[in-house]
Parts: C-alpha cells; structure tokens; sequence
C-alpha cells in the first residue's frame, strides 16, 4: 500500500525529514506561524510544482494547487446563476457559502440562455457574467467556470442551445466542422467576458473547465476537447483548464484533449429519494484511482454529491434532503478527505430554480437538489454540517499538505485499533507531524453505535486513547477526525484530540481553541494551556495534568454536556466545547484587514487578503464583520430569523458591537482571563415589524379563453407552415407523407407548441393516427375542429394514439382542423439532445393532410420580443402570444371578465384558459423576505387532471402538474417579486379531460428575515404590442 503511494521522490524526500530546517509555504493565516517544540519536525521538501506553461500565478503539486504560491485547500459548492435569475442575490448564495467556510464556487454557464440563436450573444440582465465576477470579489470567493457547451445540469439538451440542435447536421461534441462554427461565437464570447477577471489580474476566476462529463474516444471526441482548449489559450484564458469525469473512466488524463487537472464526479448515494433512509456504502478505491491514474496532481472531486435532483411524480425534495442529509455529509465528505482529496466541490450547494423551460424531461421546476441552501435560499441542518466541516478545513492549513499513510484494514504503522467494526485512515503532514486520523464504521451504513480505543503515534510516543474515559464512541452514520499533534494559533499544541475541532486560530492576539461533540458521548483532548487564567468549574468536565507547565493537560468532556463551555480561559488562550448544535451557531467572518501580504484584487479573500476573524454566536447570518474606530466598534451584518442571546470573541480592543448599523445595548464582558477582553455577551432583538408581516389572499382574479384555435373561423395564416421534408434532428418521422414536424425545425423549441393540420373532409375520415414526442412526462390534447378527442399522457417520452373524431364533428366539403396542444418538456441530455419534439408520425383514416400550420412562442429562438427574461421564458399559448401574463397588459382590451381561479374554466371541460389578478406588498426596509406561490394547498398530486403555467411579473416560475406531482409550492424570490409594490400574477389552467377542476393558489411566506443582503433590483418590463399571431 505504501509502495503503491509514494511516487519517485518520496523516498528520498523521507530521508531529508531527518535533515532539513522546518519550513512553512508562505501563506496568511491564523494558525501556527511558528511550530510548538513538542511537535517540530524537519520538513520535507514539496515536491517540484508544475503550472500550465501560461501563468505560474496558479500551479500545483500532488498535494494541492497553489495560488499566488499559497498552498490552498479548494472548497467549493455548486450553484447556477440562471436558476437565480435576480443578479442583486448572487452576492447572498455567495456570502453563505463564504460563511460556511468555502473558499470556492463552481457554476455553469447556459449557452442555450447566453447564445439564443446563431450569431446572437447575451451577456445582459441575469445572462451577464461581470455582476457574476463582481459579487463573487467582494464576497472573496473563488470562481471555476464552467461554460459547457455541454454542462448536464437536468437542463434542457445539456445546456447546447436548441438552435444549434436544429441547425447543425454534424453531430454534437465532436470536431464536426459545422458543429465548431456553432459553439466558437459562444466560447469566445465566454473569453471575453472573462479574461480580465482571471486570477491572474486580481479576479476570482480560477479554473475553466472543458465541456462536462465525456468521454476520449473515439477520437472525434478528443479533438472537440483539444479544439476548445486551443481557443482558450488562444483567446487569453491562462488559468488551469479541468475536466469532471463521472464513473472512474479515465478520460482526458492523457493523450489528445488532456486536461491540466483531472477531476472525478461521484454520487455514491444515487437519486432514490423515495427510500431516503436506505445508504449505499461509501467508495472505498478513490485513494487506490487517484495515485494509479493522476498521481502527479492534486486529488480533485469537481462534483461530489451534495443532494439528489428528483422527478416528475418523485417523493419531493424534503427526501432527497433526507438522503443526503447532514449524516451523509459527515460520513462521505469525509471519506473524500481520507483518500487525501485537497479539491473538493459539492453538487448542489444552492440549487434554485428550473424556471421556464430550463428542465430537461426527466424533472421538475424546483431544483432544490436537498442542498444545504433551500430553493427558498434559506438555510438547512445540512448547511450547519457543511460549515462545521467548513470552519475546520480552513482552519487547518497542516491539513492542506498530507500523505495517504495507509487505514487500519492494510496497517497503519504505530497504531491500533481494538474494534474492527471501526475502520481509520491516517493523513499525516510530513513537515510537521500532524496527524489526522478519520474514523468512520467498517459498515459505512449501520444505524448503530459502536465504541473502540486506539494506539496512535505521537511526538510524545505511542499513546492509547482516549486515556481517561472508556472509549471513543461512533453513532450509526457518524465519522470523526481524531488528531494529534495539531497546533492552533501562535503557540497552540494539541497532543490529540477525539473531539472535533471547529475553530481554531488567533483572534486579537489569544489563541482560540473550539472543540465540539455530540452530548450523548465523551470526549477526550490533551492540550498545552498557556497564560495565567481558570478552567471551567462544568460537572462535566474534568482534567488530569502533569506537574510539567510545558506538557499537556489532559481534558475530559464527559456525556451530558450541552451549550458552550468554556475550558480554558487566559491571557493568551481560549478554550471552547461545545455540542454540535450550539458550534453551528457560530460565525467565523472574515475581517478586511490588509497586510503587506495581501495580494491585490484579493483584499476580501480568506487567506490571500486576510486572515483576521471574530467568532460571533447567536444570528441566523453572519454575512460580513469590520473592525471601525481603530477596533474599538465590531460592525456586524446578517440576518436574524428570532430574537436570540450574541455571543462575541473578538480583539480586546473591541468595547461595542453594531449589528445592522444599530449599536447592541446591555454588552457586557464575560471572560474571567485577567486582564483580558474581548469575550463580550449581549442580545440581538428581531424588530418587531418583521413578526407581523401579512400577505394578500390572491383574489380578484380576471379570466379569458386562451385555446381560440379550436373555435370555427380561427385564422392560421400567420403561422408557420410545416413543410420540411429533411431535418437533422436525431429520429426522423415514424410515418405521414415525409413532412417533418419537429417544433424545433421551424424555431419553435421550447414549452408549448400548438399544431393545426388541414384537411378537406369527404365524410370518410373518421380517425387520425398520432405519434406526439414531448418528452417523458408531457401531455398534448386533441381536437378536430371544435370537438375535443382526448388528452394523452402516461410518462412516456413518445405516445401513439389513435384519435377518433366524434360523431358529426368532421365538415363534409370543408376544411378541417385537426389542432394538438402540445407540452415541451424540453430537450433530452447527453446523445439525443437533438430530441425530436413534435408529431413524429401522422396518418388520417383515409385522405391526407393538405396543410400542417405551427406555433410556438413569438417570433421563435430569432426573434422573440422579451429580450430581458429572455429565450426560456415564454411558449406558444395564445395567451404567453399575446402577452397576458405581462405587467401592465390592458385585460379589458382582450375582455377579460371576472372568475376566481378555484371556479376553472367556464366550460368545465378540456381547455386552456388564463387567469390573472394583481396584488400589493410593502414590506419593511432591511429584510430578507422568502415566499411561495402555493396550489392546492400543497398537496403534491392532487389528482385533478390539470396543468398550470405560474407567471410571477411575467416570468414563468412554476409548472404544475396536478396529476403527477410532486411540486405543489413554487418559491419566487425578491427581485422577482416587487416586496415594496404592485405584482401580477397569472395562471394558464390547462384542463385536460372533460371534467371540472378547481385548483386554488395562495401566497405564503417562507420567512421575513430581519437583515438581508441589500436592496434587490427588480427588473419585470411591462407588456408592449406584439405582433399579431
């Protein structure tokens, strides 16, 4: 195992720790700049670092990347900015991942959104990358792009605009020369707007990834991969290109379209959200995969599981929170750090939403994802885990530099364990000895509990802990990192510890010590105490020291203990324990303070700009800190979502603390050290405006028929006629005449497409024979003439049907129409994302068609009229043609009449019809207000055979499928949503059987948090004339 690790320069490299002076990389930061006697080694020389050959501002070893040669532990969260389509909010999903201790943020970009049709490119409104770089700078975060074309995502054909999957006969992620001229305006619009936010000129731009989970052969695949590269390097992009690839292929380490950093995507757990509770058990080969694939470079997971995205007719999200929830995260992140993973990016941090026709077939609007960051942008118990496990990382730079030194099934040297059901690995930092042994059960799945004593190497030697309590206890579906010779601080030593560390750096010049533990079990650390102070007097702890000052006191947490406790409390030295919920109430923002150090551009970034820190308890939110009046004022900003007890570890220079610009009265100091301040308690009071805010019943509702194309007289003649015979669309007509009527051949290549086919009527046509492709999970409904036929949906992609028209409904001697109502529900992934939406195969009785007409959204992918919402936003319907579901349209001039939406429509059969109502918010100033849009009272599947289209200030925010489910609550952010204002809401009801329905819809709040990011713009452009159609 060992021999298989070490690469040729390890060996020799091993003999120099008995040689060399200790060294540290030159990095910022709050622990130890000076190693303690007690656990000072030689260090080892890093190995050489290698960068791309066009910048050594990034480079990399087989440990980590470094940056502006600090060695930097990536953490990162996935997060997609066109599923948050209010620019203003991207500064808060980037504030909570910096909050939760990440450093990193992975987002896609759209090329379907950003490069709507050939020779078009959108980088404006929430399309924009600048507010991207810009928000992600002053948050201090670091930023790998992803921009596809292809991205995945459960988006529409992958992200690959809908045009190109029309217009280009070649197929798609290859070097097909028709298929590069389509993608090369995107990508070097892409490099415009990112070349000068690289890193490499003080922005956030980290890395570049190249398209998305492929694979190298055959070779048409590695050349697209080469020819991206190419124009990256080409066009000024000098940052290290990555690639994610999924199942352990090996694609793109070497050879043609090699990668500078190979990443891995894994999702262990799967997508079964109906059985949450069911684990799959971690991988146990990525350690093995890394050092036999890509043992010169950094072990990079660029998708790790952080949710699971759930289907049509799926349990819901709460499950697949259920199924990754905090206890997943405890046992599978951390077993990424056991196989030595430095970069790490989890999928999805913040999901949001799959507004408009962003989904591809296989799920819903929400993309809640059960990530750590609720689709409302709240917060979840995932979250708390993500920043316990955050807050160490960053915390631990001996954690950024280890060897794999092998697990407690191959041995470990000097250590062993007397419970097989355990299983450890050992980390151990080769220049000081730190160690960091990560527990978990050998039985990653066990809901039970187990308990075990280990021997671990030491400076002090060979050491059986714990030493006072009986044994270090592991719940079901729990791992720990038990270390030992750890220091925090200036000076700070811990010989070990099997509590887990939280916190641990200087604050005003004190070494801070934050342990945690669950309160059913006993924790054990041995810590050198400095400085003259007191211990706590808490029945639950106990401590056993030497007569050496200089050697460690032993501590013992026994089971009971709950809330924070201080343990040592001196002039130079804080010692904190506290259960695991209490730690996650704890903020550790960083303070701007900048040092001779400080790299330009990055004076907000944790570790390049600045290593200053407070730990403040209590708030819902900490977003940022600043130290004013020469230190004397501690300036918070957050969120409160109560009224809650402030807790402030601060410099002791700090006599008064703002929250929200409001002075926080009663503080007093609480630290019993002599002399010392800075410990500082108080009470932050949630105002009492926010715990009345109410919402509007949504009344009042105004109706219109929105299906006038099965009345008799309707005039088609507008519309685009059907008459392709050759498409490059991957299936080609089943049957019909060779006519091709694929929505998307004709412009027409999201959400709803209406189909009218003509026909002279003899009398002896008495059926029509269709196959409608939507998508799995559409639904399209039938009529000749005026006469409804049926409505079809079973889950499929594709359904054939044969519809028989009603006695009396075809004219003799007349034309007739034969209209199909048709739900997109946009373009399969991967190899078929040329999906063939449409009427794949028709067949009259007797006769044929003389004429097929078609209409999706205005203007098609060329010339659509909302240029701010954009390409997703709007379909064919009469009334998204029209632009009823718009701000300010004139309703009496289309003659709306008065119906409430839970009455359905007037006919109480099949239809389509557009509801719409307006209605008033006024909101407190410096709130975070979250809200929902609420149909059926939340009940997933009703059952009531219907669809509806939500329009929130024009924009489509939510598809409900009432029979199929599971989404029944559409949240819709500020931004969105006027809080201070007049909104428009609108529903298209779309019934589809010959049966009532009544659906009903309300507002809810989620939450009105106190605090907030800032003012958020709205950007919602009214109804203007459109062409007629």
């Amino acid at each position: 195992m060992l021999r298989r690790r070490y690469s040729s320069w390890t060996l020799p490299a091993l003999v120099s720790l008995c040689l060399a002076l200790l060294t540290w990389p030159a990095t910022l930061r709050t622990s130890a700049s000076a190693t303690p006697d007690s656990v000072r080694l030689a260090a080892r020389a890093d190995p050489p670092r290698k960068d791309d050959g066009f910048t050594d501002v990034v480079q990399w070893d087989n440990y980590t990347i470094f940056l502006h040669g600090q060695r930097t532990f990536i953490h990162s969260g996935e997060f997609h900015t066109f599923r948050l389509p209010v620019p203003d909010l991207w500064l808060d999903i980037f504030q909570k991942f910096v909050a939760a201790g990440l450093n990193a943020v992975s987002i896609y970009i759209h090329m379907g959104a950003t490069n709507p049709a050939p020779g078009v490119l959108d980088f404006n409104d929430w399309r924009a990358l600048k507010p991207i770089y810009d928000a992600a700078k002053l948050a201090g975060i670091l930023i790998v792009l992803r921009p596809g074309p292809y991205i995945n995502a459960e988006t529409t054909a992958g992200g690959i605009a809908h045009w190109a999957t029309t217009e280009v006969a070649g197929a798609l992620r290859t070097n097909a020369s028709d298929w590069t001229a389509a993608y090369e305006p995107y990508i070097n619009g892409i490099i415009e707007e990112t070349r000068p936010h690289q890193v490499t000129a003080g922005g956030p731009v980290l890395a570049v990834q190249i398209d998305n989970e492929y694979s190298q052969s055959p070779i048409t695949h590695a050349e697209y991969f080469a020819n991206l590269e190419k124009q990256y390097r080409q066009g000024g992009i000098v940052v290290p290109l990555t690639y994610n690839d999924p199942g352990q292929r090996r694609n793109f380490i070497n050879g043609t379209g090699a990668v500078d950093i190979y990443g891995l995507d894994s999702y262990p757990q799967g997508f079964d959200c109906s059985n949450p509770t069911h684990w799959s058990p971690v991988v146990t080969n990525y350690h093995d995969y890394h050092i036999t694939n890509n043992p010169s470079q950094p072990w990079y997971m660029p998708e790790f599981q952080g949710g699971a995205f759930d289907p049509w007719g799926g349990p819901g999200y709460p499950a697949c929170e259920v199924l990754t929830g905090p206890d997943f995260q405890d046992v599978f992140y951390k077993n990424n750090w056991a196989s030595n993973a430095k970069l790490l990016s989890y999928y999805m941090v913040y999901g949001g939403t799959s507004w408009g026709a962003f989904p591809f077939p296989g799920v819903y609007t929400s993309y809640d994802y059960g990530s750590a960051i609720h689709e409302t942008r709240g917060l979840s118990s995932k979250f708390d885990e993500l920043k316990r496990q955050g807050l160490f990382l960053r915390s631990s730079p001996e954690f950024r530099k280890t060897d794999w030194v092998g697990n407690s099934t191959g041995g470990i040297p000097g250590f062993s364990l007397s419970n097989n059901a355990a299983f450890v690995t050992l980390l151990k930092n080769p220049d000081t000895g730190t160690g960091f042994f990560i527990a978990r059960q050998t039985d990653s799945t066990s809901t039970s509990s187990i308990s075990f004593n280990i021997t671990v190497p030491t400076s002090k030697g060979a050491l059986a802990i714990p030493q006072t309590t009986n044994s270090i206890v592991l719940d079901g579906r729990q791992s720990k990192v038990i270390v030992t010779d750890y220091t925090f601080g200036a000076r700070g030593s811990v010989l070990y510890s099997t509590a887990s560390i939280f916190f641990a750096g200087t604050i005003g010049g004190r070494d801070i010590l934050f342990l945690f533990g669950d309160s059913n079990q006993s924790h054990e650390a041995a810590i050198t105490f400095t400085g003259n102070g007191v211990r706590t007097r808490s029945s639950h702890v106990r401590f056993s020291s030497s007569r050496d000052a200089k050697e460690p006191t032993t501590v013992s947490v026994l089971a009971g203990s709950s809330g924070l406790v201080t343990i040592w409390d001196s002039d130079t030295q804080l010692v904190l324990f506290a259960d695991p919920t209490t730690a996650a109430t704890f903020w550790a923002p960083p303070i701007r303070q900048q040092t001779r150090e400080t790299v330009p551009g990055f004076e907000n970034f944790w570790q390049f700009g600045t290593n200053t820190t407070v730990l403040v308890g209590g708030p819902y939110l900490v977003r940022n800190a600043t130290l004013e009046e020469n230190g004397r004022t501690l300036a918070l900003r957050g969120d409160l979502n109560t009224s809650v007890p402030l807790t402030v570890i601060a410099p002791p220079t700090v006599r008064d603390v703002t929250w929200n610009g409001q002075r926080v009265e009663g503080l007093r100091a609480t630290t019993d050290a002599r002399g010392r301040g800075g410990f500082l308690t108080g009470h932050l009071n949630e105002r009492a405006s926010i715990k009345n805010v109410h919402v509007p019943k949504l009344t009042g509702w105004k109706f219109a028929d929105s299906l006038p194309e099965v009345k008799p007289g309707f005039d088609d003649s507008k519309w685009v006629t059907a008459d392709h015979t050759t498409t490059n669309i991957s299936r080609k007509p089943l049957f019909g005449d060779g006519r091709v009527l694929f929505g998307c051949d004709y412009g027409f290549c999201e959400n709803h497409v209406l189909w009218r086919g003509h026909f002279n009527g003899t009398g002896s046509e008495t059926s029509v024979n269709l196959t409608i492709n939507g998508g799995s999970s559409f639904a399209a409904s039938v009529w000749i003439n005026d006469h409804f036929i049926d409505t079809v949906y079973n889950g499929n992609d594709q359904i054939n049907t044969l519809f028989t028209f009603p006695n009396g409904s075809v004219k003799v001697g007349e034309d007739n129409v034969v209209t199909v109502v048709q739900d997109n529900m946009g373009n399969d992934e991967d190899s078929n994302e040329k999906s063939a939406r449409g009427i794949p195969g028709f067949q009259l009785n007797t006769g044929n068609f003389t004429t097929w007409k078609v209409q999706g959204k205005v203007g098609g992918y060329r010339n659509y009229p909302d240029k701010v919402r954009g390409i997703m936003n709007e379909g064919g319907l009469f009334g998204e043609r029209e632009g009823w579901h718009l701000p300010g349209f004139d309703l009496a001039s289309a003659k709306f009449t008065s119906r409430e939406l839970s009455e359905g429509l007037p006919s109480g059969g099949a239809g389509v019809g557009f509801f719409v109502t307006t209605f008033d918010l006024d909101l407190p100033t410096g709130t975070d207000p979250q809200f929902s849009f609420v149909f059926d009272g939340g009940e997933g599947k009703s059952g009531q055979a219907y669809r509806a289209l939500l329009f929130v200030n024009g924009w489509k925010f939510g598809k409900r499928v009432a029979n199929v489910g599971p989404q029944a609550s559409f949240p819709v952010p500020v931004g969105i949503l006027d809080p201070n204002g007049k909104n428009t809401v609108a529903v298209a009801l779309w019934a589809l059987e010959n049966s009532k329905v009544s659906p009903s819809l309300e507002l809810v709040v989620d939450a009105v948090l106190d605090g907030g990011v800032g003012r958020v713009a709205t950007n919602n452009p009214k109804w203007s004339a459109r062409p007629s159609n």
